[in-house]
């Protein structure tokens, strides 16, 4: 493998999955599975490894510009957490081809559902006490399921727990750096659950995870100049597109 073309994918990457939240697992798992043709489950375990450093320099960094609501955070993490570990002990007993379906299919859907997210966005209105306390439940779920996806396909979940946070009030950059912070607790349990399954490709893993790490420190220096401007509404749906493109090429 190119390992300078790696780490270059990781440092674009690493940059702008920080900078909006993510942990960018579910877009390295596209480009190892659909462009450098690794098999799913390996690809799944070595997008962990590869996200989780970057992850935690990110997270101190949101931490020590204030912009972490730990609250809210852990509140999330209390449903995400044990979807992590069933579905990462799940994760042995299926087939690659299904791996393979499950992880194409998924990049579609967060696709798409960030470009639905970005197209509603502008129609959205303030929620009532009411309408807070069903989004507490809701926002549960998406913890459920962003565990699943790291315990299962080796994806940070990072899309749903965005959306989870945004349901349960957070803001702008409040919700991205929060976000970090959860999906770190997630990605660290799912990375040793992977790591002992023995299906990591170092090769490719250190020098995405390297460019990942610059970007990360990177990130959070950004966020503070970008959160004056309007750019990172474009972001959203061009990485939407990115992930659906992905996810089609995963699958054929």
């Amino acid at each position: 493998m190119n390992m300078i073309l790696l780490g270059f994918i990781g440092l674009i990457i690493g940059t702008f999955v920080i900078l909006f939240g993510g942990g960018g697992a579910a877009i390295y798992l596209g480009i190892l599975t659909g462009i450098f043709g690794l098999k799913a489950s390996v690809a799944a375990s070595t997008s962990l490894v590869t996200v989780l450093p970057s992850l935690v320099m990110g997270t101190l960094a949101y931490h020590r510009q204030g912009q972490i609501n730990t609250k809210v955070g852990n509140q999330m993490l209390m449903t995400a957490l044990p979807a992590v570990v069933i579905g990462s002990l799940c994760s042995t007993f299926i087939p690659n081809w299904i791996y393979k379906w499950l992880i194409g299919f998924i990049l579609i859907l967060l696709g798409v559902n960030m470009l639905v997210q970005y197209l509603s966005s502008s129609h959205r209105t303030e929620s009532n006490a009411g309408i807070k306390k069903r989004a507490r439940l809701r926002a549960s779920l998406y913890g459920i399921l962003g565990g699943l996806m790291v315990g299962i396909a080796g994806m940070s979940g990072g899309a749903v727990i965005i959306a989870g946070l945004f349901l349960l009030g957070l803001k702008a950059f409040n919700a991205t750096a929060t976000s970090t912070y959860v999906i770190v607790f997630m990605s660290a349990v799912g990375t040793l659950f992977h790591i002992a399954g023995g299906q990591v490709d170092w090769q490719a893993g250190i020098p995405l995870m390297i460019g990942a790490l610059i970007g990360a420190i990177i990130a959070p220096r950004l966020s503070v100049l970008l959160a004056k401007t309007k750019i990172t509404a474009y972001m959203k749906p061009a990485i939407g597109v990115f992930l659906a493109l992905l996810g089609i090429k995963t699958l054929l």
